[in-house]
């Protein structure tokens, strides 16, 4: 599986935290830990400064607590734990699959394990709930689906209209066509 890994494993680039304007990236790739830095000041003495680099091997960088401490200031703990992971070797390879992948398996779940997807993460509450995610369900589910029906899930949201029940999409219905006629 790691064959299919890109060189670089992760991409963050952000700004040192108030009063400092430096830029910062921060590299993950397959063999090595990269931290860049443009450093941004009205100071005489930082004007002539150029980018700085520090390379470090995966083994290194475990070892670094000053380049560890760095990361966790500029980027947040989170980002820390992430490249430790990712030194590690512990890869996340279903986050890394593109979405209409992701919404094409998530259309097989059943609908509580669909729920329960959506708690993981940001991206999968997102993808979990996606018009086209539900439009594929009900249109899998449903044996006829009509114009009209198509047209007022999309008003609605395929969700909502999913757990809506047939009475009251009749009476949606009924009121679209009252409005339009009228």
């Amino acid at each position: 599986m790691a064959s299919l890994l890109e060189e670089t494993l992760y991409e963050m680039r952000g700004q040192a935290p108030a009063p400092s304007k430096d830029f910062y990236q921060l590299i993950v790739t397959q063999k090595d830990v990269i931290l860049r830095w443009w450093k941004i000041s009205l100071r005489s003495e930082f004007r002539e400064a150029k980018p700085g680099e520090l390379k470090e091997s995966h083994e290194d960088f475990l070892d670094d607590t000053s380049l560890q401490i760095q990361i966790a200031i500029v980027f947040g703990a989170n980002i820390l734990e992430h490249t430790f992971n990712l030194c590690h070797g512990n890869f996340d390879f279903l986050e890394r699959l593109p979405d209409p992948l992701l919404l094409c398996i998530i259309s097989f779940l059943e609908l509580e394990d669909i729920a329960r997807l959506s708690q993981v993460s940001h991206r999968f509450k997102t993808l979990c709930n996606s018009d086209k995610l539900w439009e594929s369900i009900v249109e899998s589910l449903c044996d006829t689906i009509t114009s009209e029906m198509k047209s007022l899930a999309q008003e609605v949201g395929w969700k909502q209209f999913f757990f809506t029940n047939k009475l009251q999409l009749q009476k949606q219905l009924r009121r679209r066509r009252q409005k339009h006629n009228n």
